[in-house]
Formats: C-alpha cells, sequence, structure tokens
C-alpha cells in the first residue's frame, strides 16, 4: 500500500430475528468490496449463521463481487457478518471540470444511433426501477445546464442543488418512496438524493450510475467511535467520454462534495436495485426487520508501516 493511501476495516453485520421459523432462505449479497483503479480489497470474509447449505461467488453484470447461499433447514435467526479490510487511494481527474467536454455535447454522442457506441454507458442511460426519466427531473435540473457549460462544471452545479435546497430525513422516506415524490417533498436519506440525481441526469441525456458503498463518520468532538453507528452511503457517478476513452466521475449530493479517500466502494448498477447488500426469499418467518449494524474504522500507521517494511 503506497504511502497516500488510507486503509479501513469494515464490518457490516445484519440479524433477522423471525416471528416464526423460516423452513427455506435464499439470499443474494453484495457485501465484497470491488477492486478499483483506486481501491484495492485487501482481504474479506463473510460469516453466516446458521451455516448455508449451498453458497457460491461471481461476478454480476456490472462486475461487482456476489455472494448467494441458500438455508434449506428451519431457524428461526439469520446472521450475516461482513468484515472486509480496504485500501483507497486519492483520486486524481485527468483535467480539471472545467476542461470537460460540454454537457450537450456529451448528450449527443451518447444518442441513439450515435458512433462510436459507448458500451458501458448504454446501460446507465434509461430508466430503471428506481430511476424515473421526466419532463419534471429535466426541468429541475434545467438551470444547472446552460447551453455549453463543461459537463463535470454541471453535474457539480446540480449537486450543490439538491446538497442545498433537500434536506436530510431518514423518516420522510422508505426504499419504496417514488422519485418524484423525493423531488416534491424534498426531503429523504443519500439513496434517495441518488436516486434523484440519477433522473435528472438521465433526463437530460447524460448516463450516470448508482455507487453503493460506506463513509466514515467522525463522532462528535471528544466522543470515543461507536461500534456500529457508521452506515451503509450511496453516491452517483457520471459517465466523462473523452479522446482516450470515457472515465466515471462520482459525486456525492448527500455531502455536497466529490469522492475521494473518506468513500469506500462497494458496487454500482442501474440504482438500489441492483446493488442491494441483501436480498432474496424466505418461507416463513412471518414480519421481519433487519437490524443492521456498520462500523468503519481507519487503520492508523498502516501505509507507514508497510512502507517501512518494504524498504528494509
Amino acid at each position: 500500500m503506497s504511502a497516500s493511501a488510507v486503509r479501513y476495516r469494515v464490518v457490516h453485520e445484519t440479524s433477522y430475528d423471525y416471528e416464526s421459523p423460516v423452513s427455506l432462505s435464499r439470499q443474494q449479497l453484495h457485501l465484497t468490496p470491488r477492486d478499483c483503479p483506486w481501491q484495492t480489497c485487501v482481504a474479506h470474509d463473510i460469516v453466516i449463521d446458521p451455516e448455508p447449505t449451498l453458497i457460491h461467488g461471481r461476478l454480476d453484470y456490472f462486475g461487482n463481487p456476489v455472494r448467494q447461499f441458500a438455508i434449506e433447514m428451519p431457524h428461526s435467526t439469520l446472521l450475516v457478518r461482513a468484515e472486509s479490510l480496504v485500501d483507497v487511494h486519492s483520486r486524481t481527474l485527468r483535467s480539471p471540470p472545467a476542461d470537460s467536454v460540454a454537457w450537450d455535447g456529451v448528450a449527443g454522442a451518447l444518442r441513439y444511433g450515435a458512433r462510436p457506441v459507448h458500451l458501458e454507458a448504454c446501460t446507465c442511460l434509461f430508466e430503471s426501477p428506481y430511476v424515473r426519466i421526466k419532463r419534471e427531473f429535466g426541468a429541475y435540473a434545467a438551470p444547472c445546464f446552460p447551453p455549453g457549460r463543461p459537463l463535470l462544471v454541471a453535474v457539480e452545479a446540480l449537486m450543490h442543488q439538491i446538497y442545498s435546497e433537500f434536506e436530510y430525513d431518514p423518516k420522510a422516506t422508505t426504499v419504496a418512496t417514488p422519485v418524484l415524490k423525493i423531488l416534491e417533498t424534498k426531503r429523504g436519506v443519500c439513496q434517495d438524493f441518488a436516486h434523484l440525481m440519477l433522473s435528472c441526469l438521465r433526463s437530460l441525456g447524460m448516463a450516470a450510475r448508482y455507487v453503493s458503498g460506506y463513509l466514515l463518520t467522525e463522532p462528535p468532538p471528544g466522543q470515543p467511535r461507536m461500534i456500529g453507528a457508521d452506515a451503509s452511503h450511496a453516491w452517483v457517478s457520471v459517465y466523462c467520454p473523452g479522446e482516450t476513452g470515457g472515465i466515471w466521475v462520482d459525486f456525492d449530493p448527500t455531502n455536497d462534495l466529490m469522492p475521494d479517500t473518506q468513500h469506500i466502494t462497494l458496487a454500482w448498477g442501474r440504482d438500489f436495485g441492483d446493488v442491494s447488500p441483501l436480498r432474496g426469499v424466505i418461507l416463513g418467518g412471518d414480519t421481519q426487520v433487519p437490524d443492521v449494524a456498520v462500523t468503519v474504522t481507519p487503520i492508523a500507521g498502516a501505509a507507514t508501516a508497510e512502507a517501512q517494511t518494504s524498504a528494509a
């Protein structure tokens, strides 16, 4: 690990206490941090209790690591504990946002029938279950996208606008709240703001994807870090074509910043549905609510220690 990287230990624990026994459970997990040009998953382990009857790993359509398992015996509880060691490096743009191509030129380059075809971007151009393409979203974003404005400058302006006009409110929405409702009430959480920003960008012809991950939560001054007090996070990534190939650039509308070493990337897709940390089907169980705890711990001195070991 280079001296400029930050190493994190991430523990993501999900538990269910079912009202009645579950006879069969089949689940899919997006809990393994993916390797990226700016990130390396150094170590990873998932513990499941009760022990699965079947379990296997694969890569999904977007290249995210996926773990699938089945429990084919009666059980009243389920515990899934993922522990990861991740190195995150600082991200550097090839050039300043003001030097990016004009957004309307990008929209034209991604339009159906245009050549060359940007295959990777095409999957994130259209509507998906949680993202809509509507005039309302285009109208909301329009002030940030005057003709000829550089793409990344315009996207950054949209991020600022969402941050300043929307209120973070965990009680205002659920995973099923329509994105049009988010635009109307101007309240929600990181997942809602990501879906809103995606709807705005795709309504204007941009390719943008949903990114799930983790964000280190700093405790108040003088207070200790609480185990389980961190949370999953979500932001967006915008496709920016260039002469040497396209790049994806991340924006976090919840915190009004461009992610760097403080953001740990887990997975990406069209929207939340593609990268849900844990989803599946069960037989039985009645009503159940998951108890989720996430702890993100920076490991101080890891870079220095490894640099010294390499030098020796």
